[in-house]
């Protein structure tokens, strides 16, 4: 049986909006709209801000938050052990958190991954220079 502390990352799902008007630029909060794409509850989408702002907080202090401070987040964040570390997974799957050396830190992969994408979408597949993008 794996421990859910112990679970692998996965890949996760992103909704991607066609219309101009749901652009996340365009929103008052880009961090909530950029969690509601990623999670299916708005409660989940709240947590998971807050999860990241926190890990912000503290990489940006200089004390990175340490993996093994996951009971206090339990109580931070009120929400159970199996609903937190599901969340985290969804998180490090987009590749906007790493967890490595028992640490938590913001991730660039995510912005890499959507980067690479439009790229190729915009010189494979539309056929156009990419000096255009």
């Amino acid at each position: 049986m794996t421990n859910v502390m112990k679970a692998k990352r996965t890949a996760t799902t992103l909704k991607v909006r066609s219309k101009s008007e749901y652009a996340i630029s365009r929103s008052r909060d880009p961090y909530h709209e950029l969690m509601l794409r990623l999670f299916q509850e708005e409660t989940t989408a709240e947590r998971g801000q807050k999860f990241l702002a926190l890990v912000e907080e503290r990489q940006r202090g200089g004390d990175p938050l340490k993996t093994h401070e996951w009971k206090g987040l339990l109580v931070e964040l009120n929400v159970s052990r199996s609903a937190f570390y599901a969340m985290r997974n969804k998180l490090l799957g987009a590749g906007l958190v790493s967890s490595k050396g028992g640490e938590y830190r913001l991730s660039g992969m995510f912005s890499r991954d959507l980067m690479d994408m439009a790229r190729w979408w915009w010189t494979a597949v539309l056929a156009k220079n990419l000096e255009n993008l």
